[in-house]
This record gives C-alpha cells, structure tokens and sequence, in this order.
C-alpha cells in the first residue's frame, strides 16, 4: 500500500471570520478520503500562534454555531520555518519525519490567512499548498485592488468609492455618485463582517465606523438591484466552472447572521432557474475574473444578473467557506463533483502546481 499524503489543515486565525475557518476545517477534516490522506490539523488561536495537538487540535462548543472554539488545551506550539520542506518545528521536541507534512490546506479567511500572509510564509517553507498563491490570494482580499483590476480588464463591475481611514468624506458627493440605497464595507474583510447597508444620512457614519472597526480602508458601493448568483471555479491553468446558484434572501441582505447563524433566513436555489445563455455567460465571466486576479485552485464568484440580463460581477473569494451550509461545494455537488472528490482534487491541483514551480529557474549565472 502507497503511502498515504500527509495533509496539513490549517485553520483558525488572527480574523473576524475565525469562527467561520474553525466549520470549514471540521466539515473539510470529516470528509477528506481517509485511505488517501492523513490528515494534521493545525489551529491558529487569536493571537496567532499555531498549535498541533497529539491527536489533533480539537473544537469546542460544536453543538452552537454561534459558540465554536479552539480548545488549546494539550496542544503544542509548531512553526513552519524557511526552506524546511514541511517539517514543522514543534516546541520542546526534536525534528523528525512524524512532525513532517506534504501538502497545506489553508482553511483562513479574512486577514492573517486568505490575504496572502500565509501563503507567503507557505512559500518560504517551500510546501505545496491549496489555493491562490500570494499575490491572488493579497488582491482578491482586497476589494478595491481587486475592484481596479477588474474595471482595467473590462470586467463589468457596480461603482464604488474608496475612503482611508483619517479622510474626510461628505455623504452628499457619495449619494450624488453613488446613490442610495449603498453599502458599506472593510476592504479587506469577508462573510459579510463589518457591513452596512445605508438607506439615508443618519446611517452613514455609523455605517463607516463599523466598517473602520475592521479595516483602515473602506469601500462604498452602488447598491445594484438584481439576482444574486454565485459560481464556484477550479483549476490552475485551465480553470472550470460550476453551474451557478442563487441565493435568495428573505429579508435585509446576504449579511453574517443569515450566512452561518440563521438557516431559515435564506434560501441558496442550486442551481440557479436561469436560461443557457446566461449560465453560460455567468461561468465565462467567472473564469475571466479567476484568470485576471491571478488566482489558483479554487474561488467563488460572486456576482448580479440584472432584469436586463446583464451579468455584473460583485468580488471573488479566493477560499471560500466550506461548511455545510457553504454554496461552494454545494455548486460542485450540483455539478457532478462530491465534496470528498473536491477536496481530493484541490490537493491534487496544489501538487501539480507546486511541481510546476519547482522547474522554474532561481538563479542566472
């Protein structure tokens, strides 16, 4: 019998969306092909430190959604550290092939994870790893990078505003440009964390403070009314697209509560009722918007259909939420992919990049 993949998953972390990543990497540790993969779990607490316990850094409070926690009892300290191959240097052992991994699965979202942080420190440790590299994982983080990008290729986007912390700013230009109703957001922040959606004056500084709470950089956007529909991409060079979904919301917006706290708040239709044309138009600018943030493995799209058909793309992530409530696994299944096979395939497509790079020349004598 081969020996099976040593498979690192990474989770937790120094962000808003830590509890979100603490689902993610329990739904991803459940399914994983266990006769292929060995999995370690790795837990970032709050303040950054990884930990690995003997059997597995744990959870706690499963039964509430709202409660999760990292237990960070017999757990003990590890670092990955330059050029070490995926050895993890463990507090108070000495380095040895048990304490050894081949392959990461990032499961972070938000700052400190999804940002391009750690992909970065993956990279210098010179480990294959799940997802975009960094610098599509740094510009699909942040939307208004991402959102200039996308505008320079053509890509349909809705009109935004970007304010820095520190600037003033006069609601009545931003209501001129913008209208109402708008929404406000950190720049670099997911799972709808830290937004607002702003329907008159009274609500705008308070809007831009909750949003400031999270980021020193805040964008403004047009509120476009349309379908919301959303399309899960993967691959590395040649990327494929999932059958869209809809998500149908019953009140207020798409926001934190109704995505992971309130299942009966909406309702994701996979997927989506929508004519070929469309689909197909929605998976082309999917895999166009992958392409152009240089991003890798796997991403979800986001994006408005318009009453008058026309496909306006909202932002990427490029890791996605993958507990049971998440759409982009759900996109695959509905597609002719399970959720053991996708996260087979995500690994697999991190090998075959890594493999790619290792041919890549460092030198030029």
């Amino acid at each position: 019998m081969s020996k099976k993949i040593r498979v690192a998953i990474l989770f937790g972390g120094k962000s808003a969306e830590h509890e979100i990543s603490l689902r993610s990497a329990e739904s991803v540790a459940n399914a994983i092909n266990k006769d292929k993969y060995e999995v370690v779990l790795i837990g970032i607490d709050k303040t950054g430190r990884w930990l690995m316990g003997n059997s597995g850094v744990s959870l706690l409070n499963t039964f509430n959604p709202k409660l999760y926690k990292l237990n960070s009892s017999n757990t003990s300290s590890v670092a990955l550290v330059p050029q070490s191959g995926g050895n993890l240097s463990v507090a108070g052992q000495s380095n040895d092939s048990q304490n050894s991994i081949d392959v990461v699965f990032p499961i972070l979202h938000g700052p400190f994870g999804e940002d391009g942080t750690v992909q970065g420190l993956l990279k210098l440790a010179n480990i294959p790893f799940v997802g975009a590299s960094v610098l599509g994982s740094a510009v699909g983080m942040d939307k208004d990078v991402m959102k200039r990008l996308l505008r320079d290729a053509k890509i349909p986007i809705g009109d935004f505003v970007t304010v820095r912390a520190g600037e003033k700013i006069s609601f009545a230009k931003i209501k001129k440009q913008l209208g109402l109703p708008l929404f406000v957001k950190p720049a670099n922040m997911g799972s709808s964390v830290g937004i607002s959606k702003v329907e008159k004056a009274g609500q705008f500084q308070a809007a831009l403070a909750e949003a400031f709470r999270f980021d020193n950089k805040v964008i403004i956007e047009e509120f476009i009314k349309g379908r919301e529909i959303e399309c899960s991409v993967l691959g590395n060079d040649n990327p494929i697209a999932s059958l869209p979904g809809e998500i149908i919301v019953k009140k207020g917006f798409y926001d934190y509560e109704t995505k992971y706290i309130d299942e009966s708040a909406a309702h994701i239709e996979i997927p989506a009722k929508l004519p070929k044309k469309i689909i197909k138009d929605i998976q082309t600018l999917a895999i166009k918007t992958f392409k152009v943030l240089s991003c890798a493995g796997l991403g979800r799209v986001d994006c408005f259909l318009t009453k008058k058909g026309k496909v306006i793309i909202n932002e990427i992530n490029t890791m996605p939420g993958f507990t049971n409530m998440s759409v982009y696994p759900k996109l695959w299944e509905a597609s002719g992919i399970s959720y053991p096979e996708l996260i087979d395939r995500l690994i697999q497509l991190a090998l075959e990049r890594f493999e790619k790079e290792k041919k890549l020349e460092v030198s030029y004598v």
